[in-house]
């Protein structure tokens, strides 16, 4: 992978992206006098503010583990996504809000000819970002990314309507289409802050892999299984881009303490080459114990403490 290609690159283009669009949209609001494109040179206020925390919060994410972290801090990903989904519902809710006056009293509009210009130009500079963002957010496994791509999409979608909006108006005459479309854009990017908001939730709440990444886990934990060896007790949870698992590896109690471990290693340096990044943590118990058999976690009811009543 290119030295260069870091999560960190694709934010600061986020914010650059963000400034030279604000100043468009501003600008074709100042020429039209359209609530929809007001509305979007508001949501790219938004943007940027949600550029400046993501390229924080990834510097943050990126910081190795320490003594008061020890497994690292990728879980500021998360906040990260959580803070660009409460940015996006702003946006949603700030296009509502200045739409609603214009649906009670619509205004005629001016030179929207080029204020649709400005604007296609704004929506082509953060669909090409976003494409962009969206491919590094899955070769680094980066919810940050994902969340700022998706709300710099929300601002091409927003732009879509506003220049359909827009043009309708000048067609038609009709000019309540304005505010109308304005709110048919507010709905549709709120739902893309639902989504982002329920993701990091999940990621803090240390939710499983996904169901794909969970298949080929098993699929490896697979090739090992044999004739007395076998696997139980599998968890997995996310942190940023690193991931972590842990399962019972159950052997032969013959084995001695050196193959047993020998086989682990290979078990666990499989995951890591097909995986990564991954941090592995097993333990090795004989199969032949029952006892080995027993999750010791799941399935099991809360121990009562001391003195508390049956």
């Amino acid at each position: 992978m290119n030295p260069s290609d870091t999560p960190s690159r694709y934010a600061r283009m986020s914010i650059v992206a963000a400034l030279s669009t604000m100043a468009l949209k501003f600008g074709a609001w100042w020429m039209t006098g359209s609530v929809g494109l007001l509305s979007d040179a508001m949501e790219s206020i938004v943007n940027l503010s949600a550029a400046m925390m993501a390229l924080w919060l990834l510097r943050v994410a990126a910081r190795p583990a320490d003594s008061d972290h020890s497994y690292g801090h990728g879980k500021a990903e998360y906040f990260a996504g959580a803070f660009e989904g409460a940015m996006i519902a702003v946006a949603a809710l700030s296009i509502a809000w200045a739409a609603w006056p214009r649906l009670l009293a619509p205004q005629p509009l001016e030179q929207t000819g080029i204020g649709l210009a400005i604007c296609a130009v704004a929506a082509g500079i953060n669909w090409g970002v976003a494409a962009a963002m969206l491919k590094a957010s899955k070769r680094h496994r980066s919810l940050t990314l994902k969340a700022d791509a998706h709300h710099l999409m929300t601002d091409v979608w927003t732009s879509g309507g506003v220049i359909i909006g827009v043009a309708l108006v000048g067609v038609t005459g009709w000019l309540i289409l304005d505010p109308l479309l304005a709110f048919a854009v507010a709905i549709n990017i709120l739902w893309t802050s639902v989504r982002l908001l329920r993701e990091s939730a999940e990621g803090l709440m240390d939710a499983a892999w996904p169901d794909a990444e969970r298949t080929k886990l098993n699929q490896i934990l697979d090739e090992f299984r044999g004739s007395g060896i076998d696997f139980h007790a599998v968890r997995t949870r996310r942190s940023g881009a690193l991931h972590f698992v842990s399962f019972h590896v159950l052997v032969p109690g013959a084995w001695s303490v050196q193959r047993g471990h020998d086989f682990v290693e290979q078990v666990e340096s499989r995951i890591s080459e097909e995986m990564a990044p991954v941090s592995v943590l097993t333990h090795l118990e004989p199969i032949e114990d029952p006892l080995a058999h027993d999750d010791q976690m799941l399935g099991r009811e809360p121990q009562k403490s001391a003195g508390e009543g049956i």
